[in-house]
């Protein structure tokens, strides 16, 4: 699938129950526009909510999650974890899962390199992550 919000994203789901599922996403953040960079995210998410308001297109469903993330561009790199709230639908005639959801991630961040002042402190931007995403189910 695909997730754009405050990045952009290839976003891969695995289902291995009904109601649990690992989700990966690789892609570009732009929360911090001086430096855009590389983002790679790892959740493990649980259904915790399905409600059949519309049972002719589909299932509207509530998934939260826990997981790792990891990041980095030039003379910068983060990592540390993250948490997701996904409210979406999941349609009955195309196979498709429609989103929309937050994911904060606390991160350590550290800045290196030639002319750069070796500094390590709490990367706060990515508390502010939300997206729209639209995955293809198999």
């Amino acid at each position: 699938g695909l997730r754009v919000g405050t990045g952009a994203q290839v976003e891969a789901e695995c289902f291995y129950s009904e109601n649990a599922y690992f989700e990966a996403l690789l892609g570009i953040d732009l929360l911090n526009l001086a430096h855009p960079g590389v983002d790679f995210t790892v959740l493990h998410n649980w259904n915790c909510c399905t409600w059949d308001w519309t049972p002719k297109a589909g299932q509207w469903f509530l998934d939260l999650g826990v997981g790792a993330n990891l990041g980095g561009a030039a003379h910068f790199c983060y990592g540390g974890v993250v948490g997701q709230c996904k409210f979406g639908i999941k349609f009955n005639k195309v196979p498709i899962r429609l989103a929309i959801d937050y994911s904060p991630a606390i991160n350590i961040g550290g800045w290196y390199g030639k002319g750069v002042d070796n500094v390590c402190g709490l990367y706060i931007p990515n508390l502010y992550n939300t997206a729209i995403s639209a995955t293809y189910c198999f």
